[in-house]
């Protein structure tokens, strides 16, 4: 056993927690999970419990895939790698802690095929260049009643509740419950409202160093849909869960520091090289970062024009009709706001992948195209976005330049698992192309992302 799980299993004893609940996300960042009991962790070895690789190719209706070579290679073991560090008392769940899990091969080399491990090498590469890539994250998410039939239904209906709170859009008081279990949490939310749909929430959530904050929002979404469970209703991330509602969002404002915490995206009031090459980076690798930042069917179901979602690959000051939109803050606050993101996107993909792309900016020094003005849909001197899955999937598979950073097998295993999601789509579904919700993507997403 390891010192810090030794460490780890005194602290957990002292705080009164007996089971230690280890999380982590598989490649479609569907939480994965195994209890452990406390008065056992000193038999662990090697840093945690052993999982299938099986788990990186799963869909969220059992399906087996084959991708990376998992299920012909036999399906073989990975280790989990506790963090002891992240551990988090659940307020909720009395003697239990949430505690978030790397993955290594039984060898100890990085798992290549772990979304965690993904992130951790990319920050890595951040740090040979002596920069701190620095997240804060915008999710939004539906609360539903559940049907006797299995369905779901809007747990609110009257719409203009937009930036409000209180009992007219949380009649029953269970997202004042969610608010102060996730307070007690300590996982950084210090805020949160109704947003501008119906039974549409948002939680807000201290930015912080890339890893840190992304084990915060994956804590988050696991917390949200336990505890929205407990209440017997159904929490959904999925990005368009109603065909006659907005969708949600997951926004990642970004920043890098260097070594001594310094902001380094400003130069007085005008952005730096730095953040130019990044915003030019993410903007060239728009169209393939489309496919990690919105993974699926349903996600092309909240993009478009004339949405407040992001439509052409571009970036601009304050302007909310762009990709990339830089917020007015200057000094400390000088950040980037990627827009992209779908509310089903696996925190640690999609971070991994920005990041990615920013850093390729900063290596080659790319120049930033001239910013968008005004309605920015309406500009036709910039490039569109894939606007389907499968679109969005070849424009991945094409951005070799972007692959080669975030490493070729967990490329694969994601093109795999996501090319079998549009092919059972289109023999679910009558008409394919309709940007009505269907049953399936209801039955695919809404418990599981």
């Amino acid at each position: 056993m390891s010192r810090s799980l030794v460490n780890l299993q005194s602290e957990l004893a002292e705080a009164g927690i007996d089971v230690l609940r280890v999380i982590y996300a598989d490649v479609i960042g569907t939480v994965r999970s195994k209890d452990l009991l406390v008065s056992q962790l000193d038999k662990i070895s090697h840093g945690g419990p052993a999982f299938s690789q099986g788990v990186w190719i799963t869909t969220t209706q059992g399906g087996v895939l084959d991708g990376g070579s998992i299920l012909s290679d036999g399906l073989s073991d990975f280790i989990s790698q506790i963090v002891p560090e992240s551990w988090r008392a659940l307020p909720w769940e009395p003697g239990v802690a949430y505690v978030v899990a790397g993955a290594a091969n039984p060898d100890m080399t990085p798992n290549e095929f772990a979304p965690r491990t993904l992130l951790e090498r990319v920050v890595g590469e951040y740090a040979a260049l002596g920069l701190q890539p620095v997240i804060g994250p915008e999710l939004e998410f539906y609360i539903a009643d559940r049907n006797s039939d299995g369905s779901y239904r809007r747990a609110l209906t009257q719409p203009g509740r937009v930036y409000s709170s209180g009992a007219t859009v949380d009649p029953k008081g269970t997202f004042l419950h969610l608010l102060r279990m996730l307070d007690q949490l300590r996982i950084g939310v210090f805020a949160g409202n109704h947003e501008f749909s119906p039974s549409q929430y948002e939680v807000n959530i201290w930015h912080g160093e890339s890893l840190d904050a992304c084990d915060r929002i994956f804590m988050l979404k696991a917390a949200v849909k336990d505890l929205i469970a407990r209440v017997g209703q159904a929490a959904t991330f999925s990005g368009k869960p109603w065909s006659d509602e907005g969708g949600s969002g997951f926004h990642l404002h970004v920043s890098v520091v260097d070594v001594d915490g310094e902001n380094l995206m400003h130069s007085g009031h005008e952005l730096s090289e730095i953040a130019l090459h990044m915003i030019a980076g993410i903007v060239e690798h728009g169209p393939a970062l489309t496919a990690l930042c919105n993974p699926t069917v349903n996600a092309f179901k909240r993009l478009g024009p004339d949405t407040l979602a992001p439509y052409r690959a571009n970036w601009g000051h304050d302007n909310r009709s762009a990709m990339v939109r830089i917020p007015p803050e200057r000094g400390g606050g000088t950040r980037l706001e990627m827009r992209l993101g779908d509310g089903a996107a696996n925190p640690y993909l999609m971070t991994a992948a920005i990041l990615a792309a920013g850093l390729d900016g900063i290596r080659r020094m790319l120049v930033a195209p001239p910013p968008a003005v005004g309605y920015s849909y309406e500009d036709e001197s910039q490039v569109v976005l894939p606007m389907t899955l499968g679109d969005a999937l070849d424009a991945l598979r094409a951005d070799t330049a972007l692959i080669e950073i975030l490493g070729g097998p967990l490329v694969d295993v994601f093109e795999v698992m996501k090319r079998d999601e549009l092919e059972r789509y289109a023999e679910a579904v009558d008409d394919p192309s309709t940007r009505d919700v269907t049953e399936w993507e209801v039955k695919e997403y809404f418990l599981d992302l």
